[in-house]
């Protein structure tokens, strides 16, 4: 039996570490932009306005998130409730977004039915339409509703988000119908092949959904919907801080740093799993 030579690769030692470096270069490049925001966060008012700037923190501190939590501790609405109603927001609607986004894109990625193709290249056409351009119609229609200053007025909305499905759509239509076909003559349920075996299918999708649906949720600040104080978001909430001018602008370096530890956290847990998903629930027909 003839033995088979191992095939080397084409690129050379110094080629590899050529893109070794490059690539290095460019993730620290990437980088930059958070880590003055850290360090700024850690900033004396006195450095933030130093000519010429530093990028590094010379004198760390930690006054301005205890002037941040001061300030807050002084609104009559408890900081506490700024966070919750973020956090209901962003929980509730990123996961009625996964849920509406997967099961409507289930049926039309292995379901042939009138009018399937037209709803998709509708769903399609709204991918091109920014926030911006369906801020009159959405208010029109929450006021017609009665939703606005609710919850309402901004989870619905995000439920109905057409990246989603699009995303979840594109993933589905990798999965083999045999799969799906040989799980039905096995007798299971829509429901149990939905739950038990697309979902786990497309792993990557749903993660990488919930990375933009909490990103954006959490950082909306609702204005145009929520009028009470009881109910606004803590996007809103810190902006009227950064808004006090040149003596809080120590404050508004942590509260960029605030703001941005969740999606940060969210990424950084499901990076993985999609990167773990993506390299090993390949399945060809």
């Amino acid at each position: 039996m003839k033995k088979l030579k191992r095939r080397k690769p084409n690129r050379s030692r110094g080629g590899d570490l050529g893109i070794y470096i490059m690539l290095t270069l460019f993730g620290i490049f990437m980088a930059l932009p958070l880590v003055y925001a850290i360090s700024s966060a850690f900033k004396p008012l006195d450095e933030i306005y130093l000519y010429p700037p530093k990028f590094f923190v010379q004198h760390p501190t930690m006054d301005n998130f205890q002037d941040l939590f001061v300030i807050m501790g002084k609104s009559w609405v408890p900081f506490s409730r700024y966070i919750f109603n973020t956090v209901f927001i962003t929980l509730i609607g990123t996961i009625g977004h996964l849920l509406f986004a997967s099961m409507g894109a289930y049926v039309l990625a292995k379901y042939d039915f009138p009018g399937g193709k037209t709803f998709f290249n509708i769903v399609v056409t709204a991918l091109m339409f920014s926030g911006y351009v369906l801020g009159i119609p959405n208010y029109l229609i929450m006021t017609g509703l009665g939703w606005v200053d609710s919850y309402l007025a901004v989870i619905i909305p995000a439920f109905a988000s057409p990246m989603g499905l699009f995303l979840m759509k594109q993933f589905m239509e990798g999965i083999p119908d045999a799969l799906i076909e040989a799980a039905k003559i096995d007798g299971a349920k829509e429901w149990t092949i939905y739950y038990k075996i697309v979902m786990p299918m497309v792993k990557p999708a749903w993660l990488t959904l919930i990375i933009f649906s909490v990103q954006n949720l959490w950082n909306t600040k609702a204005s145009n919907y929520i009028y009470s104080e009881e109910l606004k978001t803590l996007p809103y909430a810190l902006q009227q801080i950064i808004n006090g001018g040149v003596s809080r602008a120590g404050v508004g370096s942590a509260v960029t740093l605030f703001m941005m530890i969740v999606p940060i956290l969210t990424f950084i847990l499901s990076q993985s799993n999609i990167l773990e998903t993506m390299a090993s629930s390949g399945i060809k027909d």
